[in-house]
C-alpha cells in the first residue's frame, strides 16, 4: 500500500545542535544480554518499507532538501587534497544551483557537514568559516582501528585542536566478537572523554560484527559509555549500511531514550548513494523515531555521491528534464 507522507518544512536549516550531550550511564550487562534480535521478522520489516512508503511530485522535492540538510559531505580518499576539500565545502555551502533553490523555496540550503582526515580538517574549517556548517574528522586508526590505543586518543585530541566539532571514532569489533563488553565500554568511555567538548559519533562497523543481535548489544554499550551518534560503517567494509541493520540500531536507540530520557543521533554510511534510497532511511526514522529525529543534531547520512542524486532529482521537479551526472560532480 502506498501512503502520503507529510512533507517536512520547507525551510533552509543549519546543523547547530541543539541538544545536551548524552551523558551516558554505568554498564548495564543485564540491559546488554537481553538485547536480542529476531532476524527474519526484521528483515521482513526491512523488505516491506519500499511498498509502504512513498512519497512524490511536492512532498519527495521537499523529504530531499531535508535530505540534503542531513548529509555529512565525505571525502575519506588516500588522494584528498587541499583543493578537493575546498570545492567540497563549496559544494556544503551550495549544494544545488541557486536557480533551482529559488524555484523550490529553499534558497540558504546547505548540507549537515562535511567529514575528512584528520589532515584536511584545517582545510575544511577554513573553507566553512562563518557558515555554521560543522566539520567531521574521522578519527582512531580509521577504518581498521588497530593502531596503539594511546595514538588512538592523541588523534581525537588533535582533530579536536585543529578545529574538529564532531568527530567519527571506529570501535574495536574484536571486543564485540569476543562478547567483551567491558572492555567495549571502557574503550568507548575513553574516546568520550578524549573528544572533550567535540560531539562523538561511535562507528560500529556493523558488517563486520557477525549478528544483528551483536549490532545491538554494541548499539547499547557505546551509547551507555556517552556516544552521541551511533554509526553503521567506514563505508571501507564490504557491507556497510542496510535496511535491516538500521532497523535494529533505531530501536537500540528508542530504548535508550526511553530508559534515559536522552536522545541519541543515528548515522548511516556507505553504499547509500541514491535519493529513493535516502527516503527509505528517513521513513524508517520518522516511523521508529518521531519526525524530532529527522534533523540534523540527529540524523546524518554519511555520504559521497548521494548529493549528485539528490540534485538531479530536483533539477527533475522543477524543469521536467535530467540532467547529466557529470553536471553534478562533488570535489
Amino acid at each position: 500500500m502506498t501512503t502520503k507522507t507529510e512533507a517536512p518544512a520547507a525551510t533552509a536549516q543549519l546543523p547547530q545542535v541543539a541538544l545536551a550531550r548524552n551523558a551516558g550511564m554505568e554498564l548495564d550487562m543485564d540491559w546488554v544480554m537481553r538485547a536480542q534480535a529476531n532476524t527474519s521478522a526484521i528483515e521482513r520489516r526491512a523488505a516491506s518499507l519500499p511498498g509502504r512508503r512513498s512519497v512524490k511530485k511536492a512532498f519527495q522535492a521537499a523529504w530531499l532538501c531535508k535530505a540534503i540538510t542531513l548529509i555529512d559531505l565525505t571525502t575519506l580518499a588516500g588522494d584528498d587534497t587541499a583543493g578537493r576539500v575546498r570545492r567540497l565545502c563549496a559544494k556544503a555551502r551550495q549544494p544545488v544551483h541557486p536557480d533551482i533553490l529559488k524555484a523550490l523555496g529553499m534558497e540558504g540550503l546547505t548540507t549537515g557537514a562535511i567529514c575528512v582526515y584528520h589532515d584536511m580538517v584545517p582545510v575544511a574549517v577554513e573553507a566553512l568559516r562563518g557558515t555554521g556548517i560543522p566539520v567531521a574528522a574521522v578519527s582512531t586508526g580509521f577504518p581498521a582501528g588497530l593502531s596503539p590505543f594511546h595514538l588512538r586518543l592523541a588523534e581525537i585530541e588533535e582533530s579536536v585542536k585543529a578545529g574538529a566539532d564532531e568527530i567519527d571514532i571506529v570501535i574495536s569489533r574484536r571486543h564485540v566478537l569476543t562478547g567483551n563488553w567491558q572492555a567495549l565500554y571502557d574503550e568507548m568511555k575513553a574516546f568520550r572523554a578524549a573528544c572533550g567538548p567535540a560531539h562523538v559519533k561511535a562507528i560500529l562497523a556493523t558488517g563486520e560484527l557477525g549478528t544483528l543481535q551483536n549490532v545491538a548489544r554494541a548499539s547499547l554499550v557505546c551509547m551507555m559509555a556517552g556516544a552521541d551518534f551511533i554509526k553503521t560503517s567506514t563505508g571501507k567494509e564490504s557491507v556497510n549500511a542496510t535496511l535491516p541493520v538500521s532497523l535494529v540500531m533505531i530501536r537500540a536507540i528508542r530504548d535508550y531514550f526511553e530508559a534515559t530520557g536522552t536522545r541519541v543521533g543515528y548515522k548511516p554510511a556507505g553504499g547509500i548513494s541514491k535519493a529513493k534510497d535516502a527516503l527509505l532511511y528517513l521513513a524508517l526514522l520518522k516511523d521508529e523515531l518521531g519526525p524530532r529525529w529527522v534533523q540534523p543534531d540527529l540524523f546524518r547520512f554519511g555520504a559521497s555521491s548521494l548529493l549528485g542524486d539528490i540534485e538531479r532529482q530536483l533539477e527533475h521537479h522543477v524543469t521536467g528534464a535530467y540532467s547529466a551526472s557529470y553536471r553534478h560532480a562533488m570535489g
